[in-house]
């Protein structure tokens, strides 16, 4: 999987999504300094999907490709917009979240340190124990790594398992 390269520009495109029209031009941030997007606290699938088709090519395809992963990897997938991405979890827990960037997606598992392989990347400002990856393009998916790193987050306790 591709990391992205520094000192890229930000993505400024008109949103035409696939799962819905939406008439609005959303500037992505180079990296995460706390929110991803303008996008409104919301819980559910439609503002997730209204979000996703927000975002301008090619992190929209992106976004798309990791949402539909999601769904088919963790059949009771909840999912809500929270700090500007998409947040996806079951049980009583989020277990990781999405968010487009200029440039790049990040994909960050919350608690990823606990994975096996743990992702390599660090975000700021999304806690101590988060790791995940930025993909640049939907061949930056690894769908087998990524789906094992989702069905491990979602069984640790306190994350998307069963409280302690």
């Amino acid at each position: 999987m591709a990391s992205r390269e520094t000192g890229k520009r930000e993505s400024e495109r008109p949103a035409t999504g696939t799962a819905a029209h939406v008439d609005v031009v959303i500037t992505l941030p180079e990296a995460m300094t706390g929110r991803a997007s303008p996008a409104k606290a919301a819980v559910g699938d439609k503002p997730v999907f209204a979000y996703i088709a927000s975002l301008p090519q090619p992190q929209r395809g992106i976004a798309e490709a990791v949402d539909v992963l999601a769904a088919k990897t963790l059949p009771d997938l909840r999912r809500s917009v929270k700090w500007g991405m998409s947040y996806y979890g079951v049980g009583e827990g989020w277990c990781f979240s999405c968010g487009g960037f200029a440039g790049h997606v990040k994909l960050m598992f919350i608690n990823g340190v606990a994975l096996e392989p743990v992702p390599p990347v660090s975000p700021v400002g999304m806690g101590k124990s988060t790791r995940g990856v930025e993909l640049e393009s939907v061949d930056d998916i690894d769908e087998r790594q990524i789906a094992a790193w989702m069905k491990q987050v979602a069984s640790v306790p306190g994350v998307g398992g069963k409280k302690r």
